[in-house]
């Protein structure tokens, strides 16, 4: 197959293309940048220059393949509410594109669902809210309800891996770093869930040779990562004291995060590895962590 793969330099796009390659596909991947370009190419996929404010280069890309893995998303938490808007735009011009067809699209999507336990593949997002912005699973939902061949991959909050790619993990490095501790939100055992983004990458490759049954997924292997372990991670390798910051000072030291950090985000991958038969391989986020905050050195 020929697959049209959004965010195709990005930390999990990345790991998709060369799966996908690996695989015996063809990719067009869309990079936004001249060396996010070469990266693409150097890999062995077409390259398409764009953004996902591109909305006809999306189109071209779709209309040159037989499916569409979507994983590019802005993150930038100082412009959030804005960022989800143009990935619900990016998602529904190529689901047009591919409506009437029998070609798959599948989107990328995070686990913020507001449980109190851990989420399954059956149960469906919050409506769109500004409290709860990202409108990816609305819009995949919609395009699926019309008929379109779509569903949600949702990924793990700590996609990890080696490299410098990650999301959260230089995020809550970062902090550490600027305020000489590593914390975690007092008072609360909020969880989050893990998984390296070669298993990752598998997880959809298998979406997509399966055909794409299922309306959600969950590329989830480590299911239960309390963030408090994840701050003693970060401190313990890093040598900074780690502390349980009250919620009201949780702003003040987490900033444009401070959302996150409070997160409880548990997550049940069971659906997926019995539909898929996808079994991860790959090493545990501890590891990443160490390798990550090694490359920095100690201290702030």
């Amino acid at each position: 197959m020929r697959i049209f793969v959004t965010g195709a330099n990005g930390w999990i796009g990345s790991a998709v293309v060369r799966e996908l390659i690996a695989g015996g596909h063809r990719v067009i991947g869309l990079a936004r940048s001249e060396a996010g370009a070469a990266a693409v190419a150097a890999q062995g996929a077409e390259v398409l220059r764009g953004t996902l404010c591109d909305l006809p280069v999306l189109r071209e890309g779709v209309s040159r393949a037989d499916g569409v893995i979507h994983t590019a998303f802005d993150f930038d938490l100082t412009r959030f509410g804005e960022c989800c808007a143009e990935d619900a735009n990016a998602i529904r011009a190529m689901g047009d594109m591919v409506r009437g067809s029998d070609r798959p699209l599948i989107a990328t999507a995070g686990f913020a669902l507001g449980l109190d336990r851990p989420a399954t593949e059956e149960d469906r997002a919050p409506p769109v809210s500004e409290a709860f912005p990202r409108a990816t699973e609305a819009t995949i939902d919609a395009l699926a309800d019309s008929g379109v061949r779509a569903a949600t991959m949702r990924v793990a909050p700590l996609v990890h891996g080696d490299g410098e790619g990650h999301t959260f993990i230089p995020i809550f490095v970062g902090i550490a770093r600027q305020h000489g501790v590593s914390a975690y939100v007092a008072g609360t055992r909020n969880i989050w869930s893990a998984v390296h983004r070669a298993d990752a990458a598998r997880a959809y490759r298998l979406t997509l040779e399966t055909g794409v049954t299922e309306r959600r997924y969950h590329a989830v292997a480590e299911e239960n990562v309390p963030f408090r372990e994840f701050a003693e991670a970060i401190g313990n390798r890093l040598g900074l004291p780690v502390v349980g910051k009250p919620a009201e000072e949780a702003q003040a030291h987490f900033g444009p995060a401070a959302t996150f950090a409070g997160l409880h985000m548990p997550a049940s991958s069971a659906r997926t590895r019995a539909v898929l038969g996808w079994v991860p391989a790959e090493g545990n986020v501890a590891g990443s962590v160490a390798a990550y905050c090694d490359r920095l050195g100690k201290g702030r």
